[in-house]
This record gives structure tokens, sequence and C-alpha cells, in this order.
């Protein structure tokens, strides 16, 4: 991608945050396709899941979005782009144990702004957003697989079989195994 890499130095001005590096490298994060200033204050990536871009035009000309919280490109990226990140971001990773807190680490905002941004576009807040992806995945395995619904629930993202089935209820007024029957 980049003929830089991520060097110990490099890896030091990220996680202390040091602005004198600013200007000398861009870091990208794959699992968020978002590109910051060495001394974004945005939760600490995985170094695995980092890659060093020359520039800023380099990291969007590989498909990164500036950060929100460092202002990356230049200027602070649109409310509905940052949106469309945060979907995107809970839409490869509704399988994992997301909180609001988590989402916003891993997009680059306060948990506090990024819940009042995504519900004033959308009209609905990133956690039901969340919990939307889960049941639709969800409803999809259970409509074409044989597996156990405690699989599906923990393979959709919910800690245990009981939230899963509450969740699920809640969305569809039926439960998993009711669901099931139903499309059969």
């Amino acid at each position: 991608m980049s003929d830089y890499y991520l060097t110990k130095k490099r890896w030091q001005a990220i996680s202390t945050n040091d602005r004198t590096a600013d200007g000398t490298f861009f870091y990208g994060v794959k699992t968020t396709k978002i590109f910051c200033f060495p001394s974004c204050k945005s939760r600490l990536p995985k170094k695995e899941n980092i890659v060093i871009f020359h520039s800023k035009e380099e990291a969007i000309s590989h498909g990164f979005r500036p950060c929100k919280r460092c202002k990356s490109g230049g200027k602070s990226l649109p409310d509905t782009e940052w949106v469309g990140n945060i979907k995107a971001y809970i839409e490869e990773n509704f399988a994992k144990p997301l909180t609001l807190q988590i989402i916003a680490g891993d997009c680059h905002g306060s948990p506090y702004h990024l819940h009042r941004t995504f519900k004033r576009i959308t009209n609905i807040t990133p956690i039901t957003y969340l919990d939307n992806i889960r049941i639709d995945y969800a409803k999809n395995q259970l409509q074409n697989t044989t597996l156990s619904i405690e699989l599906i629930g923990k393979m959709s993202g919910f800690p245990n079989s009981s939230h899963f089935s509450t969740t699920f209820k809640r969305h569809t007024a039926l439960s998993p195994n009711q669901f099931r029957k139903e499309q059969k």
C-alpha cells in the first residue's frame, strides 16, 4: 500500500500522541479506514491494523477517510460522512462485543457526540442500528441454517442466549425458535 513502514520511532510517536511528528507521516487504521495525525488522541489501534502514509492525499487515494477528532484532512469531516463510516464499522464488526464507548473510540469521537450526531442523521441510535444489523443476521441464519439458536446468538454478537432471545423478541414479536418454525 505505502512504502512507509511502522517503525519503532513511528509507533512511539503514535502511542505517545507526539505533536512533533505531525506532518512527517499519517497513520491509517485498516479496521476503520480512518487516517490520523500521530498526535491524535483517539484510542490506540493495534499495531497490525496500522498502515503508514506520506500524505493525506495518499491516505485518501487508498480509500481512507480523515479523522473527525484530529481533523487529519485539514478540515472537519462532514457529519454525514462520519456517520457513513460509523455504519460501515458497525456492519463489519457487529459480531464483536461492541458498546457505544468502543464504537466511539474506534470511530474517533466521544460517545456523547457520536450518539447525538448518529441519531440526528439516521433517526436511530448507534446501538439500535447495531441491534438491527445483528437481528437481520440472526434472521438469515435462522432461515437458512440448522445451527443452534445459542450459536446463532453468539455469531450475531449477543453476549448470551437470554439477551439474544429478549432482543430478538423485542424486534420481531417472536422468539428465535418461533421465528424459525414460521419460516419453514
